[in-house]
């Protein structure tokens, strides 16, 4: 990102872009996944156009903004350039993602392949696109309708080919089903006039949904209480995170339980509608309740999402455009066939199939994607830092079997929610409990990350005040974890068995400022004692700070301090992190603005720069702060 902003601050070519394509890397595999897209719908539009083998989900851009982490093209679209662009992500085989083990031989043979074929491809569309504009044709063109249209949705069917639509057609589209919920009470109405009141069917649909939201919290909730008794058990945590079938083989049979239960229980709350004068059973009134009750709820959510602005409100309008032919089919099945028939039942999950598979398929990947990413996610400060990883898999899974299985409830749950499959799947999770314990987390293909810095403390231009190792973990096996099964690393800093977190030297965020904001992921880390006399054998001069001319006061009070940065016998430096303590109005980078401050334990606030180069002459700046009377 040094690389990139320096580029848009300094280079000859900035003002003739007219687009950028951001080829980024979170593992070793593909599919390249589209991330980002903007400003505006073009690029998406583009991609969907031309892309050989496209795979984008605007619903990453409403989920980017949370992830600790951040690529170059928020420098190119948003803070420097406005330059329309995609961000095209690997993000599979994320465990060996900054790691010594990323080699070329964790490439999955094709991947590089697949993402040449669709650079070329797309490259070639942007160049020959009639919207392709550089910077001063955009700003005299006050940016068209097309550059507006901030919130456009895509998404790929399995990687086989694109669907976009631009955020006006999503207004239209994604508001019918809930119209079609609303108004479907006064159709059944209208059709049976004499012995059906529309407020005693809304009333019956209003239970069916909130039955089915029931089920799809408790789809949540079981596995998260399965993975807390889980972590009682056992010694530690993450146990699945090398075997990610242990994740999908503990939590979704107790996921389908939750989905389930609701349905066992219906019979205990009565329909509104009469069934003495209607022309149809209790059962087929209940199935009609359940569906349109599972309708509404993925209606609503699908509303909620076009009015929060964001753009996933397609994975939950899939689900109920597709409950509307299924029900259909199945409506036509019940005439020539019982009600609880297994052809009736086939009837509805046929047209749903298309829909199922790409739930599946999202889901597992989207699964499969975070597991990898617990590695490396932070450790959240004890005590409850420990059960976070777990629990958030845990509830994802719990997510996607309700959207994956959810549709198929309101007909298939007279199969499903049998005491005996209740039974079955019960043991299954608790099995699954039981072998999980013959389990390590990690292995050589899925390795345990650990942070290690030797920190050197400097005075003047050629003394050390302090020297020490700091170790962290990114994850929430604590260091402790990591003594007790890396014996060497304990024997090699003389640590004894009694180690504590209580009587160890911890090590202050402020020592791993060098590579803020990924400090902010650490907690619990431990100082140890280290030698220094290699670093003074192979470095005669430190890096050091001082004052190169006197300082100012100006005359509305405020105070410019000039400073010079020497960096001693380093050729160079690759990234120096500034932190500067203190309540500055102003400074000589980025062209004197100040971003936004820093804090650490209620601290005063720090103002963070990062810097890279090289010796060839001295840094200088200044800093300035200005005293309230």
């Amino acid at each position: 990102m040094l690389g990139s902003h320096g580029f848009m601050k300094t280079h000859k070519w900035r003002d003739s872009i007219g687009a950028s394509i951001n080829v980024e890397a979170s593992g070793t595999a593909g599919p390249d996944l589209v991330c980002q897209s903007g400003p505006g719908s073009w690029p998406s539009e583009v991609y969907a156009e031309s892309a050989v083998y496209p795979m984008a989900h605007s619903a990453a851009q409403d989920i980017f903004p949370v992830i600790p982490g951040d690529t170059d093209y928020r420098i190119f679209s948003q803070d420097h350039g406005n330059i329309p662009s995609l961000d095209i992500i690997f993000l599979l085989g994320g465990y060996y993602y900054h790691t010594s083990y990323d080699t070329l031989d964790k490439l999955l043979p094709g991947s590089l392949q697949a993402r040449g074929d669709n650079l070329l491809s797309i490259l070639k569309a942007f160049t020959n696109s009639s919207k392709l504009q550089s910077a001063r044709e955009r700003e005299s063109k006050a940016v068209t309708n097309d550059y507006k249209d901030e919130r456009a949705v895509f998404f790929d069917y399995l990687s086989w080919f694109l669907i976009f639509y631009s955020r006006r057609v999503a207004v239209v589209l994604h508001s019918i089903p809930i119209v079609i919920f609303f108004v479907m009470p006064f159709l059944l109405h209208f059709w049976d006039p004499r012995s059906r009141s529309c407020f005693a069917i809304f009333y019956d649909f209003v239970k069916g949904m909130l039955f089915h939201a029931a089920g799809i919290i408790l789809a949540i909730i079981f596995p998260i209480i399965l993975s807390i008794l889980q972590l009682f058990f056992s010694n530690y945590a993450l146990i699945w995170f090398a075997h990610p079938y242990l994740a999908f083989l503990m939590f979704i049979p107790c996921s389908l339980v939750g989905l389930l239960i609701p349905r066992t229980v219906w019979d205990c709350f009565p329909l509104s509608q009469d069934v003495s004068v209607i022309k149809k059973s209790e059962e087929a009134l209940a199935e009609e309740a359940r569906f349109w009750g599972a309708f509404g709820f993925y209606a609503c959510l699908t509303s909620a999402y076009l009015v929060a602005g964001l753009s996933g409100g397609f994975l939950t309008f899939a689900v109920s455009a597709s409950m509307l032919p299924a029900w259909i089919f199945f409506s036509l099945s019940i005439k020539s066939s019982d009600h609880q028939s297994l052809r009736s039942a086939v009837f509805y999950v046929i047209p749903l199939i298309p829909c199922l598979a790409y739930s599946v398929y999202f889901g597992g990947f989207l699964t499969q994607f975070l597991i990898e990413k617990m590695g490396m996610m932070g450790a959240v400060p004890p005590p409850y830092g420990y059960y976070v990883p777990d629990v958030v898999v845990a509830a994802t899974v719990g997510v996607v079997t309700g959207w994956c299985v959810g549709p198929l409830i309101p007909v298939c749950s007279h199969w499903l929610a049998r005491f005996s499959i209740l039974q079955l799947l019960s043991h299954v999770s608790v099995l699954a409990l039981a072998l999980s314990s013959q389990f390590f987390p990690y292995s050589n293909a899925a390795p345990k990350r650990v942070v290690f810095q030797h920190t050197l403390v400097t005075t003047d231009v050629n003394r050390i005040v302090d020297s020490s190792y700091e170790f962290s973990v990114v994850d929430s096996n604590s260091l402790l974890f990591l003594f007790k099964y890396a014996p060497e690393v304990a024997k090699e800093l003389h640590i004894g068995q009694e180690l504590s977190f209580e009587t160890a030297n911890m090590s202050h965020r402020e020592t791993w400022m060098g590579i803020f904001p990924v400090s902010l992921m650490f907690s619990q880390s431990l100082k140890f004692p280290a030698r220094s006399d290699g670093i003074l054998k192979r470095y005669r001069y430190f890096p050091h700070l001082s004052n190169y001319k006197p300082h100012n006061v100006s005359s509305d009070k405020s105070r410019r301090i000039y400073l010079e940065f020497y960096l001693g016998d380093l050729k160079e430096v690759w990234v120096a992190v500034l932190n500067i303590t203190g309540p500055l109005s102003s400074w000589s980078f980025a062209d004197n603005m100040l971003p936004a401050p820093e804090t650490v334990d209620g601290g005063p606030p720090s103002y963070i720069l990062r810097l890279s180069g090289n010796s060839q002459r001295n840094w200088t700046f200044w800093l300035e702060v200005k005293f309230c009377s």
